[in-house]
């Protein structure tokens, strides 16, 4: 959640809109201005995600919107899941690090948690999930988790300064991969093809169904001027590939992979260092790696670039069931992983991404 401010005092006149994608439309500048008026503020929080997941995920979409006279004073994103395998839920925000309030005030907080809550009970979902960086007050979210941690780094005026700071050994595996002749490119829909194929195989390595590439060609379309792929190679060999998007004083890498087999180039190293560079030139000042189990292998491989752990409260309204049961670490999806990890890409790439987008 992002909490902007403490507004002194609300009129009564204050009203809590439901709008679906097609109603947002017309209101989202203001929105987006809403957003950013105090300053620094990762893309994830935007409400244009919901055409994104909608027309990309074909989740259900809906935006919260608290207005008074005329003027916004809060927003609620919310994604409605709907699986026959797996049930019903209502996340903000399903993909992305981020979800929760947007708002100037507790009490305009409470009352658009109020709103989603009647919402997890109309569509009788399992739970409703809020992806917050801190918690939030409120009767109706019982259960919470904080079991990951966002890794940000802040960032310098310049990549020559930054390069000043990292450890020698760090420095030396990038220099390693510009030794070994490796090209980077960055751009948008014609890098689609190549960044997708190196994601969806460390997907299937790592034993994790695949989200559709349909998701990030609409991420690139939605946001041309702020989503990014950067890709680098051996030739014509694609070895490292990431997706990057920068918000407001923040960019951020929620999808990133490397081919296994080419881990010798270091090739995973200097892909880092030019997303890290990109946003130095972007004039950004917070570099967010995603979230991490602290002290796992990623955690430690975002903390030898300078990354510090940031709270990442994850709070719910639990309605049936455990909010645990759908987590890729639960015993019970150990079986299903190793047997993912040795099917054909080419059959996770069809039916990975119709399961997937059932999964909070």
């Amino acid at each position: 959640m992002m909490l902007l401010q403490e507004t002194p005092h609300l009129l009564p006149d204050l009203e809590i809109c439901e709008l679906g994608c097609d109603e947002l439309a017309g209101l989202t500048p203001q929105l987006e201005a809403f957003l950013i008026r105090h300053g620094t503020a990762p893309l994830s929080y935007h409400p244009a995600w919901l055409t994104v997941l909608n027309r990309g995920l074909k989740h259900h979409p809906f935006c919260l919107v608290a207005r008074q006279d005329g003027q916004v004073r809060g927003y609620l994103s919310l994604a409605h899941l709907r699986s026959r395998l797996f049930g019903r839920f209502l996340v903000s925000l399903p993909y992305l690090n981020y979800g929760g309030v947007v708002s100037d005030s507790k009490h305009v907080s409470c009352l658009l948690i109020d709103r989603a809550v009647e919402l997890a009970k109309r569509f009788d979902v399992r739970y409703l999930e809020l992806r917050n960086e801190t918690a939030v007050e409120h009767p109706q979210l019982t259960h919470q988790t904080t079991q990951k941690v966002h890794m940000r780094l802040d960032l310098p005026m310049s990549p020559e300064e930054l390069w000043s700071r990292l450890p020698s050994k760090v420095r030396n595996q990038i220099r390693k991969g510009q030794k070994c002749g490796l090209t980077v490119a960055w751009g948008g829909e014609p890098l689609l093809p190549e960044f997708y194929d190196v994601f969806s195989r460390n997907m299937r390595d790592l034993g994790t169904p695949v989200y559709s590439r349909s998701l990030f060609l609409e991420m690139l379309r939605q946001f041309p001027d702020r989503v990014e792929i950067c890709v680098i190679r051996d030739e014509a060999q694609t070895l490292a590939t990431a997706i990057l998007l920068h918000g407001w004083g923040v960019s951020e890498v929620p999808s990133a992979s490397s081919l296994r087999r080419y881990n010798h180039t270091n090739a995973n190293m200097l892909l880092y260092w030019n997303l890290l560079e990109r946003s130095i030139q972007r004039g950004q000042t917070e570099f967010d790696f995603g979230r991490s189990t602290p002290d796992s292998n990623t955690f430690r491989f975002k903390k030898q670039w300078g990354a510090n752990p940031a709270s990442a409260v994850w709070q719910y309204h639990v309605r049936d069931g455990n909010m645990t049961d759908m987590r890729p670490d639960n015993p019970r999806y150990q079986r299903l992983i190793r047997l993912w990890q040795r099917m054909p890409v080419n059959l996770t790439r069809l039916i990975g991404p119709l399961i997937v987008r059932g999964i909070p």
